[in-house]
C-alpha cells in the first residue's frame, strides 16, 4: 500500500493560496515577503523529490504546474514521475507532452485503488480542493508542512471546514529555522 502526503507551504493560520505570486490574491507570494532565505528551511523539498514515487494533484494545479513546473531545474526529479490528475473535466489532449507520463483519474475511488498499489510515496502539491476531498475521505497518511510566520486572515486554506469527527495526527518530525519557517511531518493516526 502506498502512503499519500500531502506536502504544503501554510501560513500560521492555514493558508495555502497563492504562496508563490499566482495572480488574483491579495496576498500572492507571502513566502517571498519578509522572510529570509535559508536553504536549510527547504531541505524537505528536495527529500521529497528523492522518496516520491508519483504525483497526485488536483485540475488547477495541474494546469498551474504542467506549463512551469517541467523546465525547471528546481523540479527536475519530478520530470518522469507518474502524474495522476484527479478531474472530471480535463481531457486527454489537455495534458502536456514534456512532464512525464500522466493519468487522468475520475474519482476519489480511483485514488483510492491507486493507493492499494505497489509502490512508494505519492505526493499531492497544491491542490486546495482536492486536499479537502481527499482530507474527508481519510485518503490522507502523512502532512508535510512548512509553516510560515505570517498571518494572512483570508484566503483558501489546506485543512477542510467540513463537520466531521475528529481526525487525531502524530507529530513524527519538527525543526524550526532561524527564519521562523517550522517544519512539521505529521502522520495521521488510524
Amino acid at each position: 500500500m502506498r502512503t499519500l502526503i500531502s506536502t504544503a507551504f501554510v501560513s500560521l493560520d492555514g493558508v495555502m493560496e497563492a504562496p508563490g505570486g499566482e495572480a488574483g490574491y491579495r496576498n500572492a507570494g507571502w513566502t517571498f515577503k519578509g522572510i529570509d532565505f535559508l536553504p536549510e528551511a527547504y531541505e524537505l523539498k528536495g527529500r521529497e523529490q528523492k522518496e516520491a514515487t508519483a504525483m497526485l494533484l488536483g485540475r488547477a494545479s495541474y494546469e498551474a504546474f504542467s506549463p512551469v513546473w517541467p523546465g525547471m531545474a528546481e523540479f527536475g526529479d519530478y520530470k518522469e514521475l507518474p502524474k495522476y490528475v484527479v478531474s472530471t473535466t480535463l481531457t486527454e489532449d489537455a495534458l502536456v507532452d514534456d512532464w512525464g507520463p500522466t493519468t487522468i483519474l475520475r474519482s476519489l475511488d480511483e485514488v483510492a485503488a491507486l493507493k492499494e498499489t505497489e509502490g512508494g510515496p505519492v505526493l499531492v502539491h497544491g491542490s486546495i480542493a482536492l486536499n479537502h476531498a481527499l482530507s474527508d475521505a481519510g485518503l490522507i497518511d502523512r502532512y508535510h508542512l512548512l509553516v510560515f510566520p505570517v498571518l494572512l486572515g483570508a484566503g483558501k486554506r489546506l485543512f477542510s471546514a467540513t463537520d466531521k469527527d475528529a481526525q487525531q495526527l502524530r507529530l513524527v518530525e519538527q525543526q524550526a529555522y532561524a527564519n521562523g519557517i517550522q517544519l512539521q511531518v505529521f502522520d495521521v493516526v488510524r
